[in-house]
């Protein structure tokens, strides 16, 4: 791995029209039951304009910005090598339907343990107002010949 990639900044990822039936989809997948994520009324009852995305729907924006990054040709990453070591979010506010989501990557560290590799992408997240929504941290573990 390319131990140059920290501190490297990649470009804004095209933006990401949050959708409700997406949201739903993702509510359903992860067992969230509170109301807000599934019923437009009950959310808009809450004082939001749509349904409400659980708090790791990030993951869902994260994944073009990380995409960037394993498509980066002198990354040095085998994603075939990689395993998910840590995720982590910090909210400014929650995700709702109709939101336009901007990500832009930092690689924040990167580490070698032994044969192994670690980096760790930083992916803030703004809406359409460039106003910060969350940040998704992923570690992400490559696994170096034994």
């Amino acid at each position: 791995m390319n131990p140059e990639l920290q501190g490297r900044v990649f470009p804004p990822a095209e933006p990401y029209l949050v959708g409700r039936e997406k949201v739903r989809e993702f509510a359903r997948a992860v067992f969230a039951t509170n109301p807000i994520n599934l019923d437009v009324d009950a959310a808009q009852a809450a004082g939001y304009a749509d349904v409400v995305a659980p708090p790791t729907f990030a993951v869902v924006v994260q994944e073009h910005t990380l995409a960037q990054l394993l498509a980066e040709p002198d990354a040095g990453i085998d994603f075939a090598r990689v395993v998910h070591g840590d995720q982590r979010f910090t909210s400014s506010r929650a995700i709702v339907a109709g939101d336009l989501l901007t990500a832009t990557l930092t690689v924040a560290s990167v580490k070698t343990l032994g044969p192994h590799s670690m980096v760790t992408a930083e992916s803030a997240i703004t809406d359409a107002a460039g106003e910060h929504v969350v940040t998704a941290i992923s570690t992400l573990v490559v696994r170096g010949d034994e």
